[in-house]
């Protein structure tokens, strides 16, 4: 990217939307997108992924042109929706940059500016700075390090501080090139949720790709993943756990190995939590452990549904 604004008008960005009822976030995120004049947001594609709380009724109605919908016939998830959008997004508009969020995340005003005007870099992909809408940082959305590298996170200073490489970084405020694609693909949408972020950039930085933190470019999201350290709904246990594992495989190689002794039994450890549900967790828990370690993507999302149900 160049710092002369007026030589950017060639870079083309479009952004990508996930959604699943939530048709009052929807309507905040898309209304702070439309806002940004088409020199900063050349279009938005939202993926439906088959709500059925008049989402699909609500989109018939917008009238702007630079809004394009993508309905499913049924939920694909967080990653699946993500995968459909960016590859949707490529061959319709094939943009310089795609940027990635959930409904219930939406940049700051002037956000998309603040992109179009940094100063000219070799990042493949820049991570966003995302606050809770109180203007907390949300934890949830920290861009990290490879865990094998003896950091986690990024601290609460570096949200101060100039732009730094990270080596992993989610799908709320993500900033994709054209680039980054070109060396790594899309996300694999078998994941269905939580992970699919961590295991693209992951895979990016791998591939010889650079990702950049850049705090000056903030996002708000506006999410509750977690009650405490409860999984709500009980099957988010399965996801979550089966897919950290294959981030873990991914970032540690040998290493993986040796670290599961340590990470199962607090996994396990977590049944605690889980008050009423405890034989539902461990069913999902076993299974998560089971086809992440063996690599085992082919699952449906009824058979996982149908793992947290109560049983007699």
């Amino acid at each position: 990217m160049t710092t002369d604004r007026d030589q950017k008008q060639g870079c083309r960005l479009v952004a990508v939307v996930v959604t699943h009822d939530r048709l009052a976030k929807l309507q905040m995120t898309l209304g702070r997108l439309l806002a940004e004049p088409a020199d900063d947001l050349d279009a938005v594609v939202v993926v439906d992924n088959a709500s059925t709380d008049g989402t699909g009724d609500w989109l018939a109605t917008q009238q702007d042109a630079r809004l394009h919908v993508a309905t499913q016939a049924s939920n694909l998830g967080g990653a699946g929706g993500f995968e459909t959008g960016m590859r949707l997004v490529s061959d319709r508009f094939d943009p310089d940059w795609m940027v990635l969020m959930d409904d219930d995340a939406r940049p700051a005003p002037g956000a998309l500016a603040a992109f179009h005007a940094l100063p000219d870099t070799d990042w493949d992909a820049v991570a966003a700075a995302v606050y809770f809408p109180d203007g907390t940082l949300c934890p949830v959305n920290r861009p990290s390090y490879n865990p094998f590298s003896g950091r986690v996170h990024v601290t609460a200073a570096d949200y101060e501080g100039p732009a730094i490489a990270v080596d992993a970084a989610t799908f709320v405020g993500l900033f994709v090139s054209r680039a980054a694609i070109a060396r790594v693909g899309y996300p694999d949408g078998r994941l269905f949720v939580y992970g699919d972020d961590g295991l693209f950039t992951l895979s990016l930085g791998q591939a010889g790709g650079r990702i950049g933190f850049e705090p000056s470019l903030r996002f708000e999201h506006d999410c509750s993943t977690f009650d405490g350290h409860r999984f709500q709904p009980l099957w988010k246990v399965y996801y979550y756990h089966r897919n950290l594992l294959l981030f873990y495989r991914r970032a540690g190689g040998w290493r993986f190995w040796p670290a599961c002794l340590l990470i199962l039994p607090k996994w396990a450890a977590k049944v605690r939590h889980h008050p009423g549900q405890r034989r539902g967790f461990l069913r999902l828990m076993r299974r998560a452990v089971r086809d992440g370690l063996a690599g085992r993507l082919d699952v449906t999302h009824a058979e996982i549904r149908a793992l947290a149900e109560p049983r007699p």
